[in-house]
């Protein structure tokens, strides 16, 4: 039996954002937190990952696919109104440098991830919380219910 190899291509950009979020949102699962991916907030920006947590906490993920992906979009500071944490995710050979400190670092790939810096916390409002979270459990179950097919 002869041996044959192949080479790969690399993944495109769209291929590594959908696994940096599926691995995002899986480690936020394992950390207890309720992922959605593509959600659309009140200033009209829509969030790659927003999670709620069990004490009803608002995490937004930002996944960034590359440098230019990085360097093409600076509306992630418009995110951070929206929640109590804010982090970047992005793939294992992203140049982690060139992004700023201040919010949390997650890396990942398909599989899973890992918080390499924990996303500083800045409570939200009370009235702002109810508004968000009603909206979250309101996109949540419609999304349910259309994967049902009513």
């Amino acid at each position: 039996m002869d041996l044959v190899l192949t080479t790969c291509a690399p993944a495109t950009r769209p291929q590594i954002t959908q696994a940096v979020t599926r691995g995002a949102a899986r480690l936020l699962a394992a950390l207890g937190y309720a992922p959605l991916t593509e959600v659309c907030l009140p200033n009209g920006r829509r969030a790659d990952l927003m999670a709620l947590g069990r004490r009803g906490d608002l995490f937004i993920v930002e996944v960034k696919s590359s440098l230019e992906d990085f360097r093409a979009d600076l509306k992630w500071r418009e995110y951070e109104p929206y929640c109590d944490a804010f982090a970047f995710a992005v793939a294992p050979e992203f140049p982690q440098e060139i992004l700023p400190e201040a919010p949390g670092l997650i890396v990942a790939d398909a599989f899973g991830g890992a918080v390499l810096r924990e996303a500083p916390v800045a409570s939200l409002a009370g009235a702002r919380r109810k508004a968000l979270t009603v909206a979250f459990g309101r996109l949540a179950a419609l999304r349910a219910g259309s994967a049902l097919s009513l």
